[in-house]
């Protein structure tokens, strides 16, 4: 089917280009979304007439776009979710997900607008891209954690593997303490039982 476009399509063309798509792709999306109409003679002509507003709205929402992308790039969002031990979620974290916390936390995102590349299926960190505009993209970290305590270590750099290292170390590390001392403890009581036969076998001098 071949439409006009009404804005930038992304792998598809500019404003005003006529391409030939996926019926489905065309019905389903473009048009229903309002990027793009069926490329008829009438249509055409529409879209000459009405050319010089829609480059005018376009760049108005370009600048709007330009101004959020430049507050939200580069944020981060935590989400808390239950994990196993090795990190894996029960579950995943969603575009819907990432929008609810960028909104608690003051950004006006909708999951529309995030790409997610890969599922999210291990706690750290993770990045998404933001669409704000068919001509501006930006990009926010996910910081998937099981606490927020978790969360503010992982925001340092540490991964999940380096963080349970690092609490089977101090485990391991308690441990070797309790045996020594317990070690120590037992010494202690085999020594003191010598001790008192030696004090109890002492004979007393006589007395002048």
């Amino acid at each position: 089917m071949d439409i006009i476009l009404l804005e930038r399509v992304a792998k598809l063309g500019q404003m005003g280009d006529v391409v030939s798509v996926k019926q489905g792709y065309a019905r389903n999306f473009l048009l229903a979304q309002g990027k793009a109409l069926r490329a008829t003679k009438g249509n055409m002509e529409s879209f000459e007439n009405r050319k010089a507003q829609l480059e005018a709205q376009n760049l108005e929402t370009k600048k709007e776009a330009e101004a959020v992308a430049a507050k939200l790039d580069g944020e981060q969002f935590v989400v808390i979710r239950s994990a196993s031990d090795s990190g894996s979620l029960y579950g995943s974290v969603s575009t819907r997900d990432a929008a609810t916390a960028a909104t608690e936390a003051g950004f006006t995102v909708d999951k529309k607008q995030l790409v997610l590349e890969a599922p999210i299926k291990e706690l750290g960190v993770h990045t998404m891209r933001v669409v704000l505009h068919p001509e501006v993209e930006c990009s926010i970290e996910v910081n998937v954690a099981r606490s927020a305590e978790e969360a503010e270590l992982q925001a340092s750099g540490k991964s999940i593997q380096e963080l349970e290292a690092e609490a089977e170390a101090e485990f391991e590390i308690a441990e070797l303490f309790d045996d020594i001392g317990g070690a120590a403890l037992d010494d202690l009581e085999d020594n003191v039982p010598a001790a008192e036969e030696e004090a109890t076998g002492e004979e007393e001098e006589p007395k002048a």
